[in-house]
């Protein structure tokens, strides 16, 4: 049972989230073919972050101020020292479902509506079933918010190269003007501490749920690596939907490219559809995640 200060940051982080981010065939279909569920959507009304509410240009600026370089490096030493829990998926996702997302200027509601909505759009394109249960799970790297994270900053919202110039093709990219990195004789250059081409494995993005759950998943679950790409790069705007970053880039990060834009549909457009019903969807789900999850994972 969560905490009275964990369920208190919970709801903390779904009113900011919600205010931030407001080759298998099944049924005759790749998991890369157009998706169908949102044909009739008016996209428009999406990322609209120029008429974002403050609660979201706070958050922006708070996440560029304090993403240094040396913040990620300890904060990947400190996902390495420690277990934070054990167990299974499902029970995973009943903990987020106390939390909303504050980086999310698209939806206000649980986030376990938001993991089903994801994989039922999914499911109803007639998509293969590891891509439904990516679907369900790429959220929960937003646990990290009850296992001690420094706020929301490093938890939520769009990701981003560190260790070199930040891209002006990042949300509110003024906002760096505040991260110390920005007037680093090393980072502030175009290619930083990494090579020309050197390819995303080798870069090192900001620290967040994304991160975390690829890093918990890549080693406990049988997902492909399509999936695995999916999750780890699924909030990594700046490069899968503005183009930024070719300069470090490499042939693997442009085949994977594809599936994260693939996924994408699906994680921001499905966010507009009628709330789902997890007790009748249980069943289903819980078969699914028994395919490509052992019955407890280490978080």
């Amino acid at each position: 049972m969560p905490s009275a200060v964990a369920m208190t940051s919970g709801r903390d982080l779904d009113i900011t989230s919600d205010a931030i981010d407001d080759v298998n065939i099944i049924k005759g279909k790749l998991w890369n073919d157009q998706s169908e569920f949102d044909e009739a959507k008016d996209k428009s009304q999406f990322r609209d972050y120029e008429a974002a509410c403050d609660r979201v240009k706070d958050f922006y600026k708070e996440q560029h101020e304090k993403q240094t370089l040396d913040f990620n490096v300890k904060a990947r030493v400190e996902f390495k020292s420690k277990k934070r829990a054990r167990m299974g998926v499902w029970e995973a996702m009943e903990m987020l479902n106390t939390l909303i997302d504050e980086s999310d200027p698209d939806t206000s509601m649980s986030q376990i509506e938001h993991l089903l909505q994801t994989a039922e759009a999914i499911r109803r394109d007639g998509k293969p079933e590891w891509m439904q249960v990516t679907g369900l799970v790429h959220d929960l790297g937003k646990l990290l918010l009850l296992f001690g994270s420094e706020g929301q900053w490093d938890v939520v919202g769009d990701t981003f190269v560190v260790g070199c110039k930040f891209s002006d093709k990042i949300i509110y990219p003024e906002t760096f003007k505040y991260n110390p990195d920005t007037y680093d004789a090393l980072y502030s250059t175009e290619y930083g501490i990494y090579k020309p081409h050197c390819g995303l494995d080798n870069v090192m993005l900001s620290w967040g749920h994304d991160e975390y759950l690829y890093n918990v998943f890549k080693d406990q679950s049988s997902l492909p690596a399509e999936a695995l790409a999916m999750i780890r790069y699924h909030s990594f705007y700046p490069w899968h939907r503005e183009g930024a970053y070719s300069h470090l880039t490499n042939d693997k990060d442009a085949r994977i490219l594809a599936a994260v834009q693939a996924f994408n549909p699906y994680d921001l457009y499905s966010k507009s559809d009628e709330p789902c019903d997890p007790v009748k969807l249980r069943p289903y789900y819980e078969r699914l995640i028994s395919k490509f999850f052992p019955p407890v994972l280490d978080w």
